[in-house]
């Protein structure tokens, strides 16, 4: 039987001819066409112009990369973007990079670092290509930077700034208003580099200087108003521990990453547009040569051409929040488990809500990629997980709130003590996976919703004259029930209908309306069933700068205790099932065991929130 687990297509296999076009692949298709990047030189690693000249054509048709900063666990939105940049490095001959932007130490932490390769790895992607591990890290290159801001401030385009935070903030003008140079901008290339040297052998206190891009502080675009490039903060990084006390600015790094690793098409969210600029004209400025104040040449540092930065509009999920800090918080206040609850909108979470790697690969081709906001419903992440769990997902019977059913007439028509074995299919379009079996027999557990004294209209299910089949068992017919002191029903009497098993001559013989699950007293298996639902009651919990807990669904986590066919007594964790009449579940990876069977609900048969 396949499952939920099956191995998603490998990213080496031949493109898909039935992709969706977008934006982004029809510039990979016109640069493929032009040859934009055929004649680029790959010399194996990452490295500058006089690197890659040493090399050979590049055996990658293109290059992406997933670059993201190991400070927190990935969530949904991640998953789009992992899907995108690898799966189109994939389609189109080409390599996707796995780098960290490990750029601000007081934030990253290895464990971050292994559980986004661990998530990548889940969703079915690998950084392997041409005998090489495309992994790697921005911290690596920090020497390189370090030489980078040196070059721009011989050629006179950078110099260290000493204005106080605020004087810098209000010099920098607004949308109005253009900016005022700094008093200190006009220093000698001599000056700023032996200033930026004193930055870097810790002569400077935290927040004391930073270099700045000389680029033009009258600019429309803020971004080019001379940013900074360079800050002084002592802080311990995880991979370079304390050798460095200056550390790149994102702006600055990111698209010396890219450059270095010979990317072709640098593709991110929307917000990072107003960088583009920014983005263009360093790189623009590093594979140029320039000269020094003394007339001493400065050859190119990065080879060309360059990558090309491209933008597409984030996802935005309903009744979903995917803010690092703010996820952060429902995990440090226990609204939530932890970062793997199976509510939360990470990877972790959603994969141990029972999400696959191919349900997420469908989502994040149906939603496209475009350059407009948009918000996607939450039903349709759901829609692809029942999409990709039902052809797949073993069937099985369970009373998640069990009310006890007794055939008053079994032991006459069958004689007392007997149990009648039944059976039923694995996958009903799924013949060869075989039979699952279970025994029907005097005491039977159905659900407690499946009984009323005095049924509303439409109600087809057991009451005082009705009759209904018991799936993949006998016709019965319901005689009554019997309370407690309160009034509560303890347990459901019925007659057994002779003759009218399923599968068995005649078992049609009796047309009744309604079909119910049920569990027998005899063999089911007791579990704890998770009944998980969305986190939040609104759509948008923190539009508007509200407050998002305000929206916190006190009712999105139900605990049941209820009853299995046997089936299920050895499923292992992780397996997928669809529980029959209930919706699709799945065991625990975490706290499922043989002697503790845990079930969460991934979602049900239907979407319920739109009606």
């Amino acid at each position: 039987m396949s499952t939920a687990n099956d191995k998603v297509k490998p990213t080496d296999a031949p493109p898909d001819t039935h992709k969706v076009s977008n934006f982004l692949r029809q510039i990979i298709e016109s640069d493929l066409t032009q040859g934009t990047y055929a004649q680029r030189k790959w010399a194996g690693s990452p490295g500058d112009a006089s690197h890659h000249a040493k090399g050979t054509t590049d055996p990658a048709k293109i290059r992406t990369r997933f670059p993201p900063e190991p400070n927190g666990y990935l969530h949904v939105g991640h998953a789009k973007s992992i899907c995108l940049n690898f799966g189109l490095a994939r389609d189109y001959g080409g390599v996707c990079h796995m780098r960290f932007d490990d750029t601000n130490p007081e934030k990253e932490d290895t464990e971050y670092v292994n559980s986004i390769l661990d998530a990548v790895k889940w969703l079915g992607f690998n950084w392997d290509a041409h005998g090489t591990t495309h992994l790697y890290q921005a911290s690596d290159y920090f020497d390189f930077m370090y030489r980078a801001a040196e070059f721009l401030i011989q050629a006179g385009l950078a110099y260290v700034d000493e204005q106080s935070a605020d004087d810098m903030r209000a010099n920098r003008g607004d949308f109005n208003t253009p900016g005022k140079d700094s008093p200190f901008r006009s220093r000698s290339r001599e000056e700023n580099l032996n200033r930026f040297r004193e930055m870097r052998d810790g002569k400077l206190g935290d927040g004391a200087a930073v270099l700045r891009a000389k680029i033009d502080m009258a600019s429309p675009n803020i971004n080019l108003r001379d940013p900074a490039i360079y800050r002084i903060r002592r802080a311990t990084h995880h991979n370079t521990g304390d050798t460095w006390c200056i550390y790149p600015m994102y702006t600055f790094a990111h698209p010396i990453e890219d450059a270095l690793e010979q990317i072709t098409h640098s593709i991110c969210t929307l917000e990072f547009e107003d960088q583009r600029p920014f983005y263009d004209w360093l790189l623009t400025r590093l594979s140029e040569s320039h000269t020094q104040a003394d007339g001493t040449p400065l050859p190119a540092l990065l080879a060309s051409p360059n990558p090309k930065q491209y933008e597409f509009a984030r996802l935005n999920l309903t009744y979903v929040i995917t803010s690092k800090r703010k996820l952060a918080q429902l995990v440090t206040e226990h609204k939530v488990s932890g970062w793997d609850d199976p509510r939360m909108p990470t990877i972790v979470g959603l994969r141990r809500r029972g999400y696959t790697p191919e349900s997420l690969q469908l989502f994040a081709e149906r939603i496209g990629v475009t350059k407009s906001d948009s918000w996607i419903d939450y039903s349709t992440l759901e829609g692809c997980l029942r999409d990709d769990l039902d052809p797949k997902a073993a069937r099985a019977m369970a009373v998640l709130d069990p009310l006890a059913l007794t055939i008053s007439n079994w032991d006459e028509l069958m004689g007392a003590g007997t149990l009648d074995p039944c059976h039923a299919p694995v996958h009903p379009h799924h013949p060869e996976l075989g039979q699952r079996h279970f025994q029907f027999g005097k005491s039977l557990w159905i659900e407690r919703s499946d009984y009323e004294d005095n049924p509303p209209k439409g109600f087809f299910r057991l009451f005082p004259g009705n009759k209904v089949r018991l799936k993949y068992g006998y016709v019965i017919e319901c005689t009554g029930a019997n309370k407690d002191a309160n009034g509560k029903v303890t347990e459901v009497l019925a007659q057994l209908i002779p003759d009218t098993k399923s599968g068995t001559p005649g078992s049609d013989s009796v047309k009744v309306k309604g079909v119910m699950t049920w569990v027998s007293q005899a063999d089911a298996v007791s579990a704890e069933v998770r009944l998980y639902d969305r986190l939040f009651t609104q759509a948008h919990p923190d539009a508007g700068g509200k407050d998002f807990l305000a929206s916190f669904n006190a009712d999105s986590l139900k605990v049941m205790t209820a009853f299995v066919e046997p089936s299920l007594a050895h499923s292992a964790a992780d397996a997928k099932f669809q529980f029959e009449r209930q919706g699709y579940f799945v065991a625990d990876r975490t706290d499922h065991t043989a002697n503790k069977l845990v079930f969460n609900r991934c979602t049900g048969l239907k979407d319920t929130w739109s009606k």
